[in-house]
């Protein structure tokens, strides 16, 4: 099964373009994997709230009888059974928008998706392979951080294979932007047919 976590946001709708380059991928991926389920996470669909202190109790609460069934851990659960994972966000203050850094929140579990054992961190997802899929309008930070997070998560979960593409300056360089959003989604393309 592929998870598709979609947080595509945009005030463009229909023409996101962080949108645009996640289909790309995922058409190809299709037509590679006919047979394979893909599971859809549409994080403006689902308006996640970020842990306060009474649901971060709650949800410790649940883990420590290890009451992993519970519906606080869904994500976490389906998040962990994936073989393979795709994340689409545009680049939003150096990382991504804060709806997926509240997701991140509900998969990052320990003893579902993670575990410590002798004080070393050893992932527990099923996953093979994570691509992250960004966009921005503006140029390349010097440190994309959200790239580096999801690089660093991989390796929290377990997940060996971390890939990711991007299409920078679209804006700053309008002249470009045809040509850079072309030659990532040929990328995306390539990427989702041995993913």
């Amino acid at each position: 099964m592929l998870l598709f976590v979609d947080c595509c946001i945009s005030y463009r709708g229909d023409r996101s373009r962080s949108h645009a380059l996640c289909e790309a991928f995922l058409e190809s991926y299709k037509k590679a994997h006919p047979a394979e389920d893909i599971e859809v996470v549409n994080l403006q669909r689902m308006a996640l709230k970020p842990f306060d202190q009474f649901s971060t109790d709650d949800r410790n609460a649940l883990r420590n009888v290890k009451a992993f069934d519970a519906p606080i851990f869904k994500l976490a659960r389906q998040f962990r059974r994936a073989d393979r994972i795709v994340i689409g966000a545009p680049l939003r203050d150096l990382t991504f928008p804060a709806m997926l850094r509240v997701y991140i929140e509900y998969i990052c579990v320990r003893e579902v998706t993670y575990h410590y054992d002798n004080g070393v961190c050893k992932g527990d997802c099923m996953a093979q392979k994570l691509a992250y899929l960004t966009v921005s309008g503006g140029e390349e930070p010097e440190e994309n951080l959200g790239t580096e997070y999801w690089r660093q998560l991989c390796q929290r979960f377990g997940i060996k294979e971390f890939c990711h593409v991007e299409a920078y300056g679209l804006d700053t360089r309008p002249e470009e932007g045809e040509a850079i959003m072309a030659a990532a989604c040929e990328k995306a393309r390539e990427l989702a047919k041995s993913f």
